[in-house]
């Protein structure tokens, strides 16, 4: 019956809390401390009726819309070495209450432990009071542990809160153990005893309301410049794109070429910057839609890791025709057409997205929308960029030994041999331009100058692959019919 009346009466309080947190109806800083206090007051009193007499131990879970916990009671009679591990959704605590009740008359003691849901909306991270310059960052529910109806409150041994981390972790970002104080968060004997990207454990010397901030650094003034230069440099590198595009699609090229992995190429690259520059324009709206986010940055992964294994195909085509000295065309007709490139190109992507989804289907999803930095997911892209890179190197080297060999053959086409040579080295320049950027983004950590050049080099791949096998090829533009190598 007590149950039913306390969960009732925190039901009606919390929704109508829900109404108060309108925005037009608090505002001020000292409000909002008044509130939070309040509540934390009222629940705390009304979770304490819970604690009823009991010889041996007796718990009480309970779990609403805005708060969840467990009240834990011990008796005399009590036979437990240590009390369990006291959880809710989003954190724990270890406590020694066995030591509590030993100290106190009747070795009895109750713990009560509350999560509360809606509570970093009252009790905010600006309440911790930290420079100017700091961006504070909730990354817990705001917790709250007593010790109602136990006479002697003196801790045994220091109290161990374990938190779950509700948002993304910044590795550069500051995390602090902090407790409330009337109307500011303070970290006055609490401590961070082991963090990693997801978890945090937080060691108190006392109880109260608890929670975990993370200060990180206010952005730089360098990122609107940033994201201007990204703007225009990816929109001049979709214009060379969509330029490839057409001289591949409407020139007229030899029967010896295989223009599949180029167009590939351009296709998987112009939907990945496409995408990328939709979404940093429209980052703010699409950020908030976690799933959104995460399946924007599972398709980049995607187009950008489809543009890598279509240029690494573009490197096998070349090296089967040397080794035949034969046309690409004839040896596609064979055994690599057109539909078994296609299925090679992309399925490998897919599959190395589907895998790195299915081992931590919370790597996508960053701030930026992209593949998230921690616990190696990072990997999950520069792993086959790497790889892809070089056997890439591997192949070059391989097809001018080959044909440095086959030139001293005086049967061999000697024009197509030194096509060929000239081939393998703009596929190793294609290779450097669109794979060592990636490999540049790794040293980043925080150069401007870096990552200036980094966007630079990444968005302007279209206009490499342009310049390289359309513009600057003197076999592109001549009398038509056009016939390009």
């Amino acid at each position: 019956m007590i149950y039913i009346t306390v969960t009732s009466i925190l039901t009606v309080a919390f929704s109508t809390l829900e109404k108060i947190l309108e925005p037009s109806l608090l505002s001020s800083p000292t409000e909002l401390a008044f509130f939070g206090n309040l509540v934390l007051k009222t629940s705390e009193k009304l979770i304490s009726t819970l604690v009823k007499p009991t010889d041996t131990s007796y718990s009480v879970n309970f779990t609403l819309a805005a708060i969840e916990g467990q009240v834990f009671m011990l008796g005399p009679n009590v036979t437990l070495d240590k009390i369990p591990q006291l959880d809710t959704t989003n954190s724990s605590v270890e406590i020694d209450l066995i030591g509590i009740a030993n100290n106190n008359n009747g070795r009895s003691a109750a713990v009560a432990f509350m999560s509360y849901t809606m509570m970093e909306n009252l009790l905010k991270p600006d309440f911790f009071n930290t420079p100017e310059n700091m961006i504070k960052t909730m990354m817990s529910t705001v917790i709250s542990a007593t010790l109602p109806k136990t006479t002697n409150t003196k801790l045994t041994k220091p109290v161990n809160f374990t938190f779950r981390h509700i948002r993304e972790f910044d590795p550069n970002g500051s995390l602090s153990c902090v407790y409330w104080n009337i109307n500011e968060w303070i970290v006055d004997g609490c401590s961070v005893l082991e963090t990693n990207s997801s978890y945090t454990v937080c060691s108190c010397d006392h109880l109260s309301t608890i929670a975990l901030i993370m200060q990180t650094s206010c952005a730089p003034e360098i990122d609107s410049l940033l994201y201007l230069l990204n703007f225009m440099c990816v929109s001049m590198g979709l214009v060379f794109f969509t330029l490839a595009l057409l001289t591949f699609a409407l020139c007229q090229w030899s029967p010896g070429v295989n223009n599949v992995a180029r167009i590939n190429i351009c296709i998987s690259l112009l939907l990945a910057h496409l995408l990328f520059l939709l979404t940093q324009h429209f980052l703010s709206l699409i950020r908030p839609q976690q799933v959104l986010c995460a399946v924007i940055s599972g398709l980049l992964h995607f187009l950008f890791l489809s543009g890598f294994v279509w240029m690494f195909i573009e490197a096998v085509l070349l090296f089967i025709c040397v080794k035949n000295l034969s046309q690409i065309s004839s040896k596609k007709r064979e055994v690599l057409s057109s539909g078994f490139l296609c299925v090679i190109g992309y399925v490998v992507a897919l599959v190395v997205v589907c895998v790195s989804a299915l081992v931590d289907p919370k790597g996508y999803g960053s701030e930026l929308c992209w593949i998230k930095m921690d616990k190696g997911f990072n990997w999950s892209f520069q792993g086959p960029v790497f790889v892809i890179l070089a056997l890439n190197m591997i192949i070059f080297i391989k097809i001018v030994t080959t044909v440095n060999s086959a030139l001293k053959n005086l049967n061999v086409e000697v024009s197509q041999m030194k096509k060929n040579k000239i081939m393998a080295f703009k596929i190793l320049g294609q290779c450097v331009v669109l794979g060592c950027p990636w490999i540049l983004g790794i040293f980043i950590n925080g150069s401007e100058v870096l990552e200036i050049i980094f966007v630079i080099l990444i968005s302007q791949q279209g206009t490499f692959i342009f310049l390289i096998y359309c513009a600057l090829n003197n076999e592109t533009f001549p009398d038509p019919p056009y016939k390009v190598l």
